[in-house]
C-alpha cells in the first residue's frame, strides 16, 4: 500500500511538471567563490563615533526679513528640488531662524566644509563645536551653487580636530559606511549603511553623479560627512529622496577636493561663458527649422553682441551637437560643458547651420556674476494689439517703459504689455513683459515691426524672459 501511495505521489508530480525531463534541465550550481576581508570589529562603529563627531560642527542661520520670508530648514529646498513637497509660508517676526545644517573641520585653524544650501542667503551664520558649548559667528569662505558645496571658517582660541579626507574613487557597492550631522537638531548623530550604487546622475539637485547610501540622512543632516569603516571621509551628505525611506545622496569627496583651492582661494568656482542664450530642440521647433523631431543638439537662441560667442562666429539658430568634445544632446548638456571648459582658451564646437555642418573655435571666458535688476511695479501703459486676433499687444521699449519695468538701458526691442486670457497667445505661452526678439526669423526694433512681419497664422516668436530665451510658436487658429 505505502508503494502505491508513492507511485501515485510520483505520477502526479510528473504530470504538474508537463514533462519528466524539465527538472533535469535545471543545472544545480554554487556561487563563485567570495574574497572576504577580515570580519568586521563588534566596536568599529564606536571607534568611529569616537574619532569624526568631534570634527563635527552644528550650522545654525538666520536671516533679516525683506517682505515676505518663510520659515524653513534650508534642506527643504533640496526636498523640494527632488520632489518634495513645499512648506507652509509664515510671516516673519525679526531675525527669522532657517534651521540647522552640519559642517566638518578640514583645518584646525576652523575652515569647515558643508553645503551650500545650508549657508545660502544667510544673513547670520553660527557654529557650535558641541550642544551647549561656545557659539561661533562663521563667515563664508566660498560657495558654490552648482556643486552645492561650501566653505565656512570660525576663529577658535585652540586648533581643532579635522576629519581626513579620503578617496570615492575606489569606494565600493556594498561597502559598510557611516552618516554624521545633527537630524532635526539632535547633535552629533550617527547612522550606518552600504553605499547602494556609485555615479547617480540626478539634474535636480547637483551637476556631480552622487553617492548613493542607505544610511539614515534627514533634514539636519546636510553637510555632513560620509564615512567609510577606515575613518576616511569619502562624501559630504547631500540629499535624499523624498519619495522614499533608505535613498540618500552625497557628493563625492574626490569631486569636493578639487573644488576646495579654488573656492577657499577667489571665493567661487570658475565657470566658461560664451555670451549665449539657449533653447532646447523640441519637436515645434524642430519642424519649424527643418528638422526631425528626435534631432540632438542645442539651439543658439540669442547671442551678445560682443560676447565670446558672437565674435568667434556663432549665429541664432545654430545648432550646437558637439563641444569640446562632449555630444551635446539638449541645452543642459551645453551649459555644462561651457561651464566646465578651460577659461582664456578655445573650444572646438559641431555645428548645424541650415543644412550645413561646419566647425568652430569658441573663444571661453570667464562668466560674470549675476547682476540682480530691480523690478518696479509697472503702471498702466497702451501698447499696440496684434492683428489675426492673437491676444496680445506690444509696446516700444521707450526710457520710461525701461525704467518702470526694470529693464536694463540697451534695451532695444518691444516688449508684451498685454496678454488677453484664453486668448491664442496665452495658450501659446507668451506672457506680460516678454522681449520680442524676432517674428517669423526678421529682428524686431519696434513695435510696429511685430505687426510688420505678423502673419494671418503659423507665426514663430523669439522672446527673451528672465534672461532666457524660448521660440514661441502661434498657428493662428483660435
Amino acid at each position: 500500500m505505502k508503494k502505491l501511495v508513492v507511485r501515485s505521489l510520483l505520477s502526479s508530480l510528473l504530470i504538474l511538471s508537463g514533462n519528466p525531463a524539465v527538472l533535469a534541465q535545471v543545472p544545480q550550481k554554487t556561487p563563485p567563490t567570495m574574497k572576504f576581508s577580515e570580519a568586521l570589529p563588534a566596536n568599529a562603529f564606536s571607534e568611529l563615533s569616537r574619532i569624526i563627531n568631534p570634527t563635527i560642527v552644528n550650522i545654525s542661520t538666520s536671516i533679516i526679513p525683506r517682505g515676505n520670508m518663510r520659515m524653513r530648514d534650508p534642506m527643504l529646498d533640496m526636498l523640494e528640488r527632488f520632489y518634495g513637497s513645499p512648506a507652509t509660508p509664515q510671516q516673519p517676526r525679526g531675525p527669522q531662524q532657517l534651521g540647522l545644517g552640519t559642517g566638518f573641520i578640514i583645518r584646525e585653524d576652523g575652515l569647515i566644509l558643508t553645503n551650500n544650501h545650508v549657508i545660502e542667503n544667510a544673513d547670520i551664520i553660527n557654529v557650535q563645536l558641541t550642544e551647549g558649548a561656545k557659539t561661533y559667528e562663521a563667515k563664508v569662505i566660498g560657495s558654490d551653487k552648482r556643486t552645492d558645496i561650501a566653505l565656512i571658517k570660525i576663529t577658535p582660541t585652540e586648533k581643532l580636530p579635522v576629519a581626513a579626507l579620503g578617496s570615492s574613487k575606489d569606494t565600493q557597492v556594498g561597502e559598510w559606511v557611516a552618516a554624521f550631522g545633527n537630524p532635526f537638531g539632535h547633535g552629533h548623530s550617527m547612522s550606518k549603511g552600504i553605499i547602494s550604487s556609485k555615479g547617480r546622475e540626478i539634474g535636480e539637485i547637483n551637476k556631480i553623479p552622487l553617492l548613493q547610501t542607505d544610511a539614515s540622512i534627514n533634514p539636519g543632516n546636510s553637510g555632513g560627512p560620509l564615512v567609510n569603516m577606515k575613518g576616511y571621509v569619502i562624501g559630504v551628505n547631500s540629499a535624499i529622496d523624498a519619495r522614499a525611506q533608505g535613498i540618500g545622496f552625497a557628493i563625492p569627496i574626490d569631486e569636493v577636493k578639487a573644488l576646495i583651492p579654488q573656492l577657499e582661494s577667489r571665493g567661487s568656482i570658475q565657470r566658461g561663458y560664451i555670451g549665449a542664450a539657449l533653447a532646447d530642440l523640441d519637436p515645434q521647433a524642430a519642424a519649424y527649422m527643418g528638422l526631425t523631431e528626435d534631432q540632438p543638439g542645442a539651439v543658439i537662441a540669442n547671442l551678445e553682441k560682443t560676447g565670446p560667442g558672437a565674435k568667434s562666429g556663432l549665429k541664432p539658430y545654430d545648432i550646437i551637437l558637439e563641444f569640446n568634445g562632449r555630444k551635446i544632446k539638449n541645452s543642459t548638456d551645453l551649459v555644462d560643458a561651457i561651464a566646465d571648459a578651460p577659461i582664456n582658451k578655445e573650444a572646438k564646437a559641431k555645428i548645424l547651420r541650415g543644412d550645413k555642418n561646419i566647425v568652430a573655435n569658441i573663444m571661453i571666458r570667464e562668466r560674470p556674476e549675476d547682476k540682480k535688476a530691480t523690478v518696479v511695479a509697472p503702471k498702466k501703459i497702451a501698447g499696440q494689439k496684434l492683428p489675426f486676433d492673437l491676444g496680445f499687444s506690444v509696446v516700444d521699449a521707450t526710457d520710461d517703459v525701461k525704467a518702470q519695468w526694470g529693464y536694463p538701458p540697451e534695451l532695444k526691442q518691444p516688449i508684451i504689455i498685454e496678454v488677453e486670457r484664453n486668448s491664442l497667445a496665452a495658450r501659446s505661452g507668451l506672457r506680460v513683459g516678454d522681449v520680442v526678439l524676432d517674428v517669423n526669423k526678421k529682428s524686431v526694433d519696434t513695435a510696429k515691426d511685430v505687426l510688420k512681419h505678423t502673419k494671418k497664422s503659423d507665426n514663430v516668436l523669439r522672446i527673451a524672459r528672465g534672461g532666457q530665451i524660448a521660440i514661441v510658436t502661434l498657428d493662428g487658429k483660435p
